[in-house]
């Protein structure tokens, strides 16, 4: 399985994202990559800085997305697995939308991204619902995929979720930089670490691809740390890209090896689901 994540600045307008996020999934498919991860929302720029009704307009619905569309083409062409991150419409519901397309042009279906951010520079809760898909994983042509989106990464339940479900390798597109409250502050170690955390916890490598650039809002800006890396099944690093630079990230692995580790590691076999009714509660109480 040979896993690749592209960094990449973005333009304001689609068309220029689409040429750019695509000459990357080329050079990352010109250097051996099977499943190539693009940023979250690569179409523009981030506009959950500012809340506006006129950035409501961009969500599209799937069947039939340009977007998306387009880059079955560029999956079927080059025999790659692209998930591509979009603004989904479902009739009046709208939602942080990964389409999972396999190497031969199919739409294997939608992962709705399912945990939402509220603050200063991220105000996604005015665009998005929350996702109702569940977390999801797909047998793609190269192996078992899961796919989380940004703020999914920091809770380790859907990576184990994912990783329950088969997962041999988690996808994690991601936009984050700066906090407006406080622009000095720097996430990017403790956004690594976390994600290092899933990998060494489920024995599984986890691609995180991230975009670069300043980005202004209305009334606040951001910028993007890039940062963008893949771990391999014990958390280290194997590839990183700079906090500043277009990259595309390729790293290769042996999956009968990472079934065998993860069978003989015995973090699966000593699980003990009974006594983690705690954890469907939101205060630590059972839910029912």
């Amino acid at each position: 399985m040979i896993l690749s994540a592209i960094q990449m600045a973005m333009a304001e307008d689609v068309a220029t994202n689409v040429a750019t996020a695509e000459r990357l999934v080329r050079e990352a498919a010109n250097q051996g990559a099977q499943v190539v991860l693009i940023p979250e929302l690569f179409e523009g720029h981030y506009f959950c800085k500012d809340q506006t009704a006129e950035d409501l307009k961009r969500a599209i619905p799937i069947d039939g997305h340009p977007t998306v569309e387009h880059f079955r083409s560029v999956a079927r062409e080059l025999g790659v697995v692209l998930p591509i991150s979009v603004y989904e419409r479902a009739n009046n519901a709208l939602f942080n939308t990964v389409a999972l397309i396999d190497a031969d042009g199919t739409v294997m279906g939608v992962y709705r991204k399912s945990h939402i951010p509220d603050g200063p520079g991220y105000t996604e809760k005015y665009y998005f619902s929350p996702g109702d898909t569940g977390f999801r994983v797909w047998n793609t042509k190269y192996g078992t995929i899961g796919v989380g989106i940004c703020w999914d990464q920091w809770f380790p339940e859907a990576a184990r979720a994912m990783a329950l479900q088969g997962a041999e390798a988690i996808l994690y597109p991601t936009a984050i930089g700066t906090e407006p409250p406080n622009p000095k502050w720097d996430s990017s170690g403790h956004w690594q670490r976390v994600m290092q955390g899933h990998a060494g916890a489920n024995l599984v490598p986890v691609v995180a691809a991230n975009r670069i650039g300043r980005e202004e809002g209305r009334a606040t800006e951001i910028t993007f740390y890039g940062s963008s890396f893949i771990a391999d099944p014990t958390g280290a690093k194997v590839a990183e890209a700079n906090r500043t630079e277009e990259a595309v990230l390729v790293a290769k692995f042996d999956r009968e090896e990472m079934r065998q580790m993860r069978l003989s590691w015995g973090l699966f076999r000593d699980r003990r689901p009974e006594l983690y009714r705690s954890l469907t509660g939101l205060d630590g109480g059972a839910c029912c």
